[in-house]
């Protein structure tokens, strides 16, 4: 098992509004995020009954990670898989002892976005949830490292393509600027040549994908804590 891995914790509202202007104006309202209290008081039946491993790899966001089957992608590693679909980023800092926490994870890999750029949101504004979400890690004593995954293209939502390509600059500027904060692009590969996402990585609605579409994410995100974990 790898030790704990320790990080300097400093956020800076400064820096945070540095990485771009915030508006305030004309957000998307949140959904209610009690909406989940079934799906969690799931999770601590399982908890009460399973082995939780120490200093583990959560990985939480939506159904792209729900569906993702990362303690087979990623044998050996202590992963802790909390995938609630339909979240928003506004649940994860919402849930996010729930979610998080509450495992004094080393490593929290986290999928956020899809559904948030699918309602409308805009980028600063999802921005906004993941730093609360981010903040609140940093602040509750967890010493917990974070791995932010870029947002995918999806066939049937490239409409808001340009807002989750935005979404993944702000999450990428972030985390080039913070100490034990890392970004992950897990949409590149996914293209084609012409620049659409590539048929055989999604099943039919356009939004979720087949196991070969997984199998890319196994590789991207395995060498991205691959690298984190060796530092």
């Amino acid at each position: 098992m790898k030790p704990r891995i320790q990080i300097g914790r400093v956020l800076s509202l400064t820096v945070f509004l540095a990485i771009g202007p915030v508006s305030l104006n004309a957000q998307t309202p949140d959904p209610d995020p009690e909406r989940f209290t079934d799906d969690f008081a799931r999770f601590a039946t399982w908890d009460a009954e399973n082995f939780i491993p120490e200093n583990g790899i959560v990985f939480l966001g939506s159904s792209s990670i729900n569906y993702w089957r990362t303690a087979e992608a990623f044998p050996g590693l202590p992963v802790i898989n909390r995938g609630f679909g339909g979240s928003q980023a506004s649940d994860a800092a919402h849930w996010v002892q729930e979610v998080a926490l509450k495992y004094d994870p080393a490593l929290i890999v986290y999928y956020e976005g899809d559904n948030d750029t699918a309602r409308g949101k805009k980028a600063d504004q999802i921005f906004e949830d993941v730093h609360e979400f981010v903040h609140a890690v940093h602040h509750s004593g967890s010493d917990a490292e974070i791995l932010f995954m870029s947002v995918k293209p999806s066939p049937a939502r490239m409409e808001v393509w340009e807002e989750a390509q935005q979404t993944n600059e702000l999450l990428k500027s972030f985390a080039d600027s913070h100490e034990g904060v890392y970004y992950v692009d897990v949409g590149s590969d996914l293209l084609g040549s012409d620049g659409q996402p590539i048929p055989e990585y999604y099943v039919p609605d356009g939004i979720h994908m087949t196991p070969a579409g997984y199998v890319v994410w196994d590789r991207v995100v395995g060498k991205a804590l691959g690298e984190i974990l060796l530092r």
